[in-house]
């Protein structure tokens, strides 16, 4: 059985976040706009993503 995983994607900049923010975004593999990155479908990145909602887009495949 294949593990889930999370299509994150970055749609708004950083710029004048939180740096608690901009950490949390940098922890989840994104840098730049529009960049897209998987990660497993966790815990831990399901709390990173409910952190930064506002700055991402989620596609659960």
């Amino acid at each position: 059985m294949a593990k889930k995983t999370l299509k994150i994607k970055l749609v708004r900049s950083t710029i004048g976040e939180k740096p608690k923010t901009v950490g949390a975004v940098r922890t989840l593999g994104l840098r730049k706009i529009n960049q897209v990155t998987e990660r497993p479908d966790t815990a831990d990145v399901r709390g990173l993503i409910a952190a930064v909602a506002h700055l991402v887009e989620v596609d659960e495949s």
